[in-house]
Formats: C-alpha cells, structure tokens, sequence
C-alpha cells in the first residue's frame, strides 16, 4: 500500500474514480473509441496487455491481445468482467474490500474459478443508469492494470483531476 495512504484512504480514492469516471452515455461506438485509445497507449509504453470491454449482457464490443499476452489473459479478463457485474465495483476495490475486511471470496460465495479478485476490472457506470458493462486489463501486476484503465479512461472522458494510486 502506498506508506502515505491507509487502507480506508485507498478505498476512499477507489470509491472517487468510479464516481468521477462515468460515462453519460455507452454504445459500441464507444467501446471501439475507447479501446483504440487503450491500444494506442500500451503500444506507446509497450506493455503486454490483453484489453477486453463488455457490455452487461456479456456482448464483448472491444478485444484486443497485445504480443506477449496469452489465453492465460483471457481467463482473467473473463474472471475480472465477472467480478465487476457481480459487485458493481472495481475489481481493486472489491479485491481491498476482501483484504481489510478480512472476509474472502468463500464468505461471498464466489468460486475463484469464475471470479478474479485482482485489479484490473473497472466497471462502465452510466449517469443514472447503473452498470452497464466493465473495461478488464491483464498482463500486468493487477494495480498496474488498475492504473492502466483509470489513466486511459481519464484520457478518455477528459478528466484531468482523477486521484490514481501508485501502488498498493
């Protein structure tokens, strides 16, 4: 965790990007403006990283595998989407929620064969509509992935003042 930062403190920031990065509306479109961007910005910083956005029905609207990703990427990108439509928060949220409230994903009833608690997930939440779908990165350290999704998301919906954390 960032020596500066207690757990409440990260969960606080957490909490303030999903309400800051909301999108007022998300159609396919989107996803491919999205997801272009996100390619764009692993090629730019070559990284491995495998990006997946789905829609909340499981309509996968943008996939992209970078060279040096694996099906390995896939599983997890699966597991994290599943995690975010279950919790409706990010998978680093969920994954720091578990971590000090000393619960696990047994006590939720949550099979690690279909849920990932890992950062990485990032739900897409609409203004006054709810979840409608998450944006998934694997291939990095899953705050890395974390961290992936909220600069290229702030990028995207021209947010400059998104508070980020480092590291965990």
């Amino acid at each position: 965790m960032d020596n500066e930062k207690t757990a409440e403190e990260v969960l606080n920031v957490l909490k303030m990007q999903e309400e800051i990065l909301q999108f007022t509306h998300f159609t396919n479109d989107d996803a491919w403006e999205l997801g272009k961007l996100m390619v764009s910005e692993a090629k730019k910083r070559e990284l491995a990283v495998a990006v997946m956005i789905k829609k909340s029905s499981g309509l996968p609207v943008f996939m992209h595998m970078m060279d040096g990703t694996t099906p390995d990427n896939i599983d997890w990108l699966n597991r994290k989407f599943n995690t975010v439509l279950r919790m409706e928060v990010s998978t680093l949220e969920f994954y720091m929620y578990l971590k000090n409230s000393g619960h696990t994903m047994e006590d939720k009833f949550l099979d690690e064969k279909v849920y990932a608690c890992a950062g990485g997930g990032f739900p897409i939440r609409v203004e006054d509509a709810g979840v409608v779908g998450a944006i998934c990165v694997s291939g990095l350290n899953h705050v890395q992935d974390h961290d992936f999704i909220i600069r290229c998301l702030s990028r995207y919906l021209h947010m400059d003042e998104v508070p980020r954390l480092k590291k965990l």
